[in-house]
């Protein structure tokens, strides 16, 4: 194996693997590689408001993407093969994955089921990127691309350059070669919505959004997010990779439903029932709760989210329950509702008999 050389210098990887979940799947039927395979829900396109997880190659070139409903997804491709979504099945596919790259002497910070980001030392990360890959296709049959970069930001960018299967390199030295040409979404960090605001301001590119006023952009996107898209059109970005396990900030849980629900009782009822399952997750993890969020999704997709802070930290049921209704009783249930969520906000480990003014959950 490749590994960090004392004479090199310091890089930052990602590794993402390809087509994750599909992936995972096809190791479990190899007979549909080659097919579009869409994996979502229960694997029956027909049940309403069921969405893809992901889906292969084959069935994306239909234009099949993650998120999609499932009959639209059959509707764009009908010979495509829907599979049920296996969560258990996923998690011990990625917890391999990560164990075979903490084998290399490297920092492995875990960025979800299917990316990681690596710090390493070395002269030719090219070698060490293509070790990676092997390690990881050895050990698991899964593929992955990997992105080299001097930060997060490039490293990331360069991963998605290199899918699938691939290995790409994008340094501060090869920034405005690649991506000074390509329309701002195309930065990690930038989507759509913001993408659309920089046009009408005249900044289409990532060379426009590099050449603007900081100080104007502040004054169109806030003191902290302005100069933070200036920085991103640069290629700046965070080079540390820290090797502390993740921990949850919070959990949810939501229900999308058949049949629009019109009854308030039954709204009502549906969340009590979501945050008792939230408060058993809670106290299972044994993380104590300061916050709770009330997600409501009315027909036909009007989504909004009402949240308040506990007097104090708590995993109790039936106080996570009041809670939640109370703010459920903040909004008006006069239209169908499609889609209900409870969130709770964790308290920091260690710390849950403390107060603490945390970011709320969306």
């Amino acid at each position: 194996m490749t590994g960090p050389e004392e004479s090199g210098r310091d890089w930052v990887l990602h590794v993402d693997l390809d087509q994750f979940i599909a992936a995972v799947e096809l190791l479990r039927h190899p007979e549909l590689r080659g097919r579009p395979v869409v994996v979502g829900g229960s694997g029956d396109p027909t049940r309403p408001r069921t969405v893809a997880a992901t889906a292969t190659y084959e069935a994306r070139a239909h234009g099949i993407r993650s998120g999609m409903p499932l009959r639209t997804a059959l509707r764009l491709c009908p010979e495509a093969v829907f599979l049920p979504s296996d969560r258990p099945a996923y998690e011990a596919a990625s917890e391999q994955v990560m164990a075979t790259l903490r084998g290399f002497p490297v920092r492995v910070e875990v960025w979800g089921w299917d990316e990681a980001f690596i710090g390493a030392r070395t002269d030719d990360p090219e070698a060490l990127a293509a070790d990676l890959r092997r390690a990881v296709l050895a050990a698991t049959g899964l593929s992955c691309s990997v992105g080299i970069g001097d930060n997060k930001h490039q490293a990331k960018l360069a991963s998605a350059f290199a899918k699938p299967a691939g290995v790409h390199r994008l340094t501060t030295a090869t920034w405005a070669q690649e991506m000074y040409e390509r329309p701002t979404d195309a930065l990690w960090g930038i989507g759509a919505k913001t993408a659309r605001k920089l046009a009408g301001l005249g900044l289409r590119t990532v060379a426009d959004l590099a050449a603007a006023d900081p100080a104007d952009l502040a004054r169109h996107f806030g003191p902290v997010n302005g100069p933070w898209l200036h920085h991103l059109a640069h290629g700046r970005g965070e080079s540390e990779v820290a090797t502390t396990p993740w921990v949850p900030r919070g959990h949810s849980r939501e229900t999308t439903f058949p049949q629009d629900l019109t009854d308030p009782s039954a709204v009502s009822g549906h969340v009590a029932a979501l945050a008792r399952q939230v408060a058993a997750d809670a106290s299972d993890a044994g993380r104590a709760v300061v916050r709770v969020s009330v997600k409501v999704r009315f027909a036909p997709f009007l989504t909004r989210t009402r949240q308040s802070r506990l007097p104090a930290p708590t995993t109790d049921p039936d106080e996570l329950t009041r809670v939640a209704l109370a703010v459920l009783g903040r909004f008006d249930l006069t239209r169908p509702v499609r889609l209900l969520g409870v969130a709770v906000e964790y308290a920091p480990p260690g710390d849950e008999a403390t107060s603490y003014t945390l970011t709320a959950l969306e």
